[in-house]
């Protein structure tokens, strides 16, 4: 039997969740905006796609708030301050925080949850945890790419697909401007991370 609502400890977890969503969002924003200056533009996308699910999960957490409106919840909480101008360490840091959200803490939230008897919530947490191993996967896949200098060239023919126009490449390296759209080549997202945005390569 689920305890009082206003007593519960996922309470307070819900809110630190959205919390924790939310300042994601905001971190995914400023990264995507420093990925953007340095001319890494299909990296400043995929920040701003995963602000776009933070966004989501931080919406789904404050609904199931919805029924203690006008309620304050006090929260402590330690929140990560990643404010790099390197894109390796900004994605280094995403990955880091993702896996952490779920290997760790959201693991936590929804035992707890589920002990309580608030098995809506629980559910929540245990699901957005598997989303935010994606998100880590995703992140630490393009550093390790950049770390090695594999995103724009290949040691044998790879693919690549402009995100702007969707021009799939094929070479060793990507052209310096697409030949379709006549975009910088920051525009161009290795064949292997097209599918963490849904894209495929099929022609």
């Amino acid at each position: 039997m689920a305890i009082d609502f206003l007593e519960s400890k996922t309470k307070v977890n819900l809110m630190r969740a959205f919390a924790g969503e939310s300042q994601a969002r905001n971190r995914y924003t400023i990264a995507a905006e420093a990925a953007k200056d340095q001319g890494f533009y299909a990296v400043q996308q995929i920040f701003l796609f995963t602000a776009e699910q933070e966004r989501a999960h931080a919406r789904r957490f404050y609904d199931l708030l919805k029924n203690i409106s006008g309620n304050t919840v006090e929260i402590a909480g330690g929140y990560p301050v990643d404010h790099y101008d390197s894109v390796i360490e900004l994605l280094r840091a995403a990955e880091y925080n993702e896996l952490e959200e779920y290997g760790d803490v959201y693991q936590v939230f929804g035992k707890e949850a589920k002990e309580e008897g608030l098995i809506e919530a629980a559910s929540t947490f245990f699901q957005i945890a598997e989303i935010e191993a994606v998100h880590g996967r995703r992140f630490g896949k393009m550093a390790e790419l950049l770390e090695k200098n594999k995103y724009f060239e290949s040691d044998q023919n790879n693919r690549w697909m402009c995100l702007n126009c969707g021009y799939i490449h094929t070479g060793k390296m990507v052209p310096g401007v697409c030949p379709v759209c006549r975009q910088d080549r920051g525009y161009f997202i290795p064949a292997e991370l097209a599918p963490y945005l849904g894209y495929n390569f099929v022609q």
